[in-house]
């Protein structure tokens, strides 16, 4: 049976996404889903899920805390290339570097930097915080059945400005792009929340259980 594995390195409440990804995994056949911290869960997963919650150097000092667990997620998706889903700042450690209160290394498997979101309209606050309008920049089949003007929830002041731009799936605007959804091979990454994001979310999460890169 077929094993995805929603990591926990205490960087999130993962409740909501374990409830989202158990429910479409249900509903798409896609087998059984487990929230964990052990490595060697992750070393037998068919499918990787990183979230993330907070700022990018407290979540990556989160993640490397757990003796072995960034190298059992590397080793999945660089290696055996199972596929991989980053949830916000989970999508964003996928980048060069980040620029959150330091500059702190990613994990480089996507060229980019996270850089602080600078809308051209003054009048519109930072983070940027709520429901918003993605635009597709290019099919994938995490996107199936999604299109430009779908709703996703958004929480977050910092964005991933991607070095290629075939790796930019899909973007919002915010009085100027915002990177809403990155992809490389068997790797994708969403800035928003899917599990908080209702329809359209549930879909992104069925057609990631169902992809097969």
């Amino acid at each position: 049976m077929s094993l995805t594995v929603v990591v926990d390195y205490d960087s999130g409440n993962l409740h909501s996404a374990e409830k989202a990804f158990q429910r479409m995994a249900a509903e798409t056949g896609a087998g059984r889903v487990i929230v964990s911290s052990r490595p060697e869960d992750v070393a037998r997963a068919d499918r990787v899920v990183l979230p993330g919650d907070g700022a990018f150097p407290a979540c990556r000092a989160a993640l490397f805390r757990f003796t072995g667990l960034f190298e059992a997620i590397e080793e999945a998706v660089t290696v055996r290339a199972v596929p991989f889903l980053g949830i916000c700042i989970g999508m964003q450690m996928m980048a060069t570097r980040g620029h959150e209160y330091a500059q702190t290394p990613g994990f480089g498997w996507i060229g980019g930097d996270v850089v602080k979101i600078a809308p051209s309209d003054p009048a519109l606050k930072v983070p940027h915080m709520g429901w918003n309008d993605l635009v597709v920049d290019r099919p994938h089949p995490v996107l199936e059945g999604i299109e430009t003007g779908s709703h996703a929830y958004f929480v977050h002041s910092y964005h991933f400005r991607v070095a290629d731009p075939a790796h930019l799936l899909a973007h919002c605007d915010y009085a100027g792009p915002i990177t809403a959804i990155v992809g490389r091979d068997n790797m994708v990454g969403t800035q928003f929340h899917p599990e908080k994001s209702q329809a359209v979310g549930l879909r992104l999460i069925g057609n990631f259980l169902r992809w097969a890169p």
